[in-house]
């Protein structure tokens, strides 16, 4: 059973959360459902590291609002980590473990409902900030991008229903891929979720990838055990791209460059 989090402050979250909640039972703190349980919690949720303490469940969907400098209007979905320091929660230099084929799900069915969503860019984020320190799988849900969009009743009770509807249907089962390379919003890692074969897992972007050691590697290959294969994305590798072939020559993933 999943464990949807909601940031009480965050209103995005806070909004998507209440729609959930209306059709589920309250038990104490706790929103009881069928298929899934909802919390909403008085610290952000980019550092609710601490959540396995009070709560045992089999993954984590948080729902949250996205920012950008760029203003671009975005829905987004990303699984979470550190590279380096820990600047928005989480540990230093760890990841947690992805929610690869509940990602899948999600966005393909975002994007089939994308004449609804016209105004915005459908996309992944690269892994990036806490929680990190979970034992179960993790997926943060983002609405972008600015507090209109946050607080546009209409549009988070949409995403909040898809969110429903993703995790009461049947999720098939996907190979997963590690992704290394390029951008924050990764073009290629989208489409693959999209339109490929793959369920993805930690995503490395090209400027996370000069503080990847070998130990930092095999932290990631840890918590990507669901991995068989790395996709590359080969153009947008930087100078790290001989590191990187050089880790993986020492494991069993099947090499695809993108």
């Amino acid at each position: 059973m999943e464990l949807l989090v909601a940031y009480q402050k965050d209103p995005a979250g806070h909004n998507m959360a209440k729609f959930i909640a209306q059709e589920m039972e309250k038990d104490g703190e706790i929103y009881r459902g069928k298929l899934f349980d909802l919390i909403i919690i008085p610290t952000p949720a980019i550092s609710a590291d601490w959540l396995e303490e009070k709560y045992q469940y089999d993954g984590f969907v948080f729902l949250s609002k996205h920012a950008s400098e760029s203003g671009a209007l975005a829905l987004t979905c990303h699984n979470t980590g550190n590279f380096s320091e820990a600047n928005f929660g989480g540990k230093k230099r760890q990841v947690a473990i992805p929610h690869p084929h509940l990602q899948k799900k999600y966005l393909q069915t975002l994007w089939n409902n994308r004449n609804r969503f016209s105004d915005f860019q459908i996309t992944i984020e690269a892994t990036h900030h806490g929680p990190t320190n979970l034992n179960k799988s993790a997926l943060f849900i983002e609405i972008g991008t600015t507090e209109k969009q946050w607080n546009d009743t209409k549009l988070c009770n949409s995403i909040a229903k898809i969110v429903i509807d993703v995790i009461q249907s049947e999720r098939k089962s996907y190979p997963v891929a590690l992704c290394i390379g390029g951008t924050h919003y990764p073009e290629k890692f989208t489409k693959e979720l999209i339109e490929g074969e793959y369920a993805l897992g930690t995503v490395i972007p090209k400027h996370a990838l000069d503080y990847v050691d070998e130990d930092l590697f095999n932290h990631i290959l840890d918590r990507n055990q669901l991995a068989n294969t790395a996709l590359l994305d080969w153009g947008g590798m930087g100078q790290n791209k001989q590191k990187v072939l050089d880790f993986l020559e020492k494991t069993n993933l099947e090499v695809i460059k993108l």
